[in-house]
């Protein structure tokens, strides 16, 4: 029996831009190993299994999301990307919220003209020293650096510096984190802030659109600003655009896609 699976491009409205993610809706669960083969076959920063649950509509669906080498707790863009599959694909009625049940909780998706409402945790950062070798890593001074139970944050001076970044990844990967957050304010009026985000030790040396990442970017940035919704940029070399709100211990991601490929794993 063969299992359909979908290439879709997440954070963006434009094909081959944004982060391509793999979804495959399965009819049953399947074990880890397997989705962790396919993902290391697919190459792509996160590759997406769901499991419908006895009623998709009312209940939703279990959902893990896998790099080519481990398994994540949370994901934006593959969850974005799983949420366009499953209402392109008539699963689900376009008028209807996508319930997620993952190892970060239960997370929804809505769609909003044209754009899709993610509804994730808030991933707040606490200041720590850096950690011994980040700073030099990457390659640039840092103003400020953070931690959260999943990533470090760096943030330098300006977005020239976050688009000039050449991180020697092998030293970055020895870092023990999944990620690190690069971010500074955005020179365009219309972008509060910019970022990127690099993940060698998970397999992924960078990322071109982190929704998880912005959990964390959101507060950070509110807090700055004093602001509750911003538009951000991510200026890696494929791009995209992430539009954010807090919202007390949660945070509002909102985004586009578009399906590129459709096929089969026999």
């Amino acid at each position: 029996m063969t299992q359909p699976i979908h290439f879709v491009d997440a954070f963006t409205d434009t094909a081959f831009a944004g982060n391509p993610a793999a979804i495959c809706v399965l009819r049953s669960p399947a074990e880890a190993d397997w989705m962790q083969t396919v993902a290391a076959e697919m190459n792509l920063s996160e590759t997406a299994f769901l499991v419908p649950r006895a009623d998709p509509v009312a209940d939703g669906y279990d959902l893990r999301w896998f790099t080519p080498s481990h398994e994540v707790d949370l994901c934006g863009h593959a969850t974005l990307a799983s949420a366009h599959v499953l209402w392109r694909t008539g699963a689900l009625d376009e008028s209807a919220t996508a319930r997620f049940h993952t190892r970060s909780g239960l997370l929804t998706a809505a769609a909003a003209d044209g754009w899709i409402d993610l509804d994730f945790p808030a991933e707040p950062m606490e200041a720590v020293d850096d950690p011994g070798g980040l700073s030099d890593s990457l390659g640039v001074a840092a103003l400020w650096v953070g931690r959260n139970r999943m990533d470090y944050m760096v943030e330098v001076a300006s977005e020239d510096d976050v688009r000039g970044l050449a991180p020697d990844f092998h030293r970055l990967g020895l870092i023990e984190t999944r990620g690190v957050i690069v971010t500074a304010p955005g020179d365009d009026p219309e972008v509060d802030f910019v970022s990127r985000f690099f993940a060698p030790r998970y397999g992924v040396n960078e990322d071109p659109v982190t929704g998880s990442a912005h959990c964390a970017l959101a507060p950070f940035w509110g807090e700055r600003l004093g602001r509750e919704r911003m538009t951000a940029r991510q200026v890696s070399r494929r791009g995209g655009v992430v539009r954010v709100a807090v919202v007390g211990d949660r945070v509002r991601l909102s985004g586009q896609a578009v399906t590129v490929m459709r096929g089969e794993l026999l």
